[in-house]
């Protein structure tokens, strides 16, 4: 007999929210008033390149447990002098930093949230650490029920701890939870833990050049275009 699906956890980063536009739109009206010329996409698309390695240093045991704001500001320490912007100051760096708090949803992620909410858990499984993610929700006006952080687990997805440990913290089976991501990769971990599945996909996550997960590459157990899609499709 099936179980019944009790809790939705979602990937942020892409699948909620809007990074690379929201970095450049942000950090964009940041330089204006400050005088700063910079590409500000081409700043986050770098920026946002160094996310994986980084994590798999942590991962792999090559550094201690990290969290995703110390990543991104050694990632931008990095980053700046390329980008000609080397002469900015610790507060500035600090307010540059902490861009990833201030991202904004994708169009139908509040009004699809909300209806979810109705009817299930909902809640974050991220790599971004817990204060990263609470700010960011109360930036952005999501409504979620937890905050389940790689920070939790102390693991960085794809790592299994971080799956089976929302549904632990939960009570629930792992096939009574669903994850949701805009990431084929993500959704194969998750998978694999006994997880249930939903892709939705953000075909300008990475702006306009993306080539990967523009489509389903599994039977996924929900396909949906947007957050009201999906609501549909699980009774919501």
């Amino acid at each position: 007999m099936a179980q019944t699906l009790k809790a939705i956890v979602f990937d942020v980063f892409g699948t909620v929210v809007d990074w690379r536009g929201s970095i450049a739109a942000d950090l964009g009206a940041w330089g204006a008033q400050h005088g700063l010329a910079c590409d500000w996409a081409a700043l986050a698309d770098d920026w946002r390149s160094r996310y994986q390695p980084q994590m798999q240093r942590v991962r792999s045991g090559a550094v201690g447990w990290t969290v995703l704001d110390a990543l991104h500001r050694q990632a931008l320490d990095e980053l700046l002098p390329r980008h000609g912007l080397q002469h900015l100051g610790e507060e500035e760096r600090r307010h540059l930093n902490r861009v990833w708090h201030r991202l904004n949803p994708w169009s139908d992620v509040r009004a699809g949230l909300q209806r979810l909410k109705a009817r299930y858990v909902i809640g974050t499984l991220s790599n971004g650490n817990v204060a990263l993610l609470v700010n960011m929700a109360k930036h952005a006006g999501l409504p979620w029920d937890v905050v389940f952080s790689a920070e939790t687990f102390r693991a960085y997805k794809p790592l299994p701890e971080t799956y089976l440990g929302a549904a632990r913290l939960l009570d629930l089976a792992p096939g009574e939870m669903m994850l949701c991501a805009a990431h084929n990769d993500d959704l194969a971990a998750a998978r694999a833990q006994g997880l249930r599945t939903a892709f939705v996909a953000r075909p300008t996550e990475y702006g306009p050049h993306q080539r990967k997960d523009l489509a389903p590459e599994q039977d996924w157990d929900v396909v949906a275009a947007d957050f009201g899609e999906l609501a549909d499709k699980l009774g919501a």
